[in-house]
């Protein structure tokens, strides 16, 4: 999930992933909005190292057309919360693949992920699992504490896709997460784009300020990830 995150909270799962993770500030983030919630955009050339960002909502049309996949899975079709932005980063695959997939070492470049533990051995790979923790801020609805994500990798294909999903829990808060990540080589570097969806019912109580707070993670988990990526490939 992302997860699911603010600045403090993100996700998944990390999808949070799930990213995230932006379970935080909704009664909710980790790793999307209604039909009648805001959509922003900003497009990116090919060329161009700076982000282009889309939120859509159910039963209106994305922007950027159909939902990301990998391997031919993509997010949640029928969540009510659900972001999708992108970013070009000028720094080589193999960097951004690498920061990516070393899930361990996500405290290194994320300030929202506190810790984080990898579930298996090896190779990052279709089936690993990964439990990291956050946190989350309080909320009209839940009190602040530690958000806990568990990602499990369900789909992967090297330098290419990850689709990870995963439960988001805290004290009052419970968010099923899918997180979707797309990898593409373009001119100026890589065009990083994800898209995240939530589920749950303090989540679904309030769609757009759910979203909201999803948006601000991907976006913040993508920044963090450009800033890394780009000092590392200096």
């Amino acid at each position: 999930m992302s997860a699911i995150r603010s600045t403090t909270a993100r996700t998944a799962l990390l999808t949070v992933p799930l990213a995230l993770g932006v379970l935080s500030a909704v009664a909710a983030p980790a790793g999307a909005a209604t039909a009648s919630a805001k959509t922003a955009e900003a497009a990116t050339s090919a060329g161009a190292a700076t982000s282009a960002e889309a939120a859509t909502s159910v039963g209106a049309a994305s922007r950027h057309g159909k939902s990301l996949t990998c391997r031919g899975e993509g997010v949640d079709p029928n969540a009510r919360v659900r972001y999708r932005t992108q970013t070009v980063i000028n720094a080589p695959l193999k960097t951004i693949w690498r920061l990516q997939t070393d899930v361990e070492r996500w405290p290194a470049w994320q300030s929202p992920v506190d810790t984080i533990e990898r579930l298996d051995h090896g190779r990052f790979r279709k089936g690993s699992a990964f439990r990291w923790t956050t946190m989350a801020p309080p909320t009209p609805t839940t009190p602040a504490g530690t958000l806990t994500i568990t990602s499990t990798v369900r789909q992967l294909k090297h330098g290419s896709c990850i689709r990870w999903t995963g439960p988001a829990i805290g004290t009052g808060l419970h968010i099923d997460g899918v997180h979707v990540w797309n990898f593409t080589k373009v001119r100026g570097g890589v065009l990083v784009s994800t898209e995240e969806t939530h589920r749950g019912e303090q989540v679904d109580s309030n769609v757009p300020l759910a979203t909201e707070i999803l948006g601000q993670g991907l976006k913040g988990w993508l920044s963090e990830l450009k800033t890394a990526a780009e000092a590392r490939g200096r």
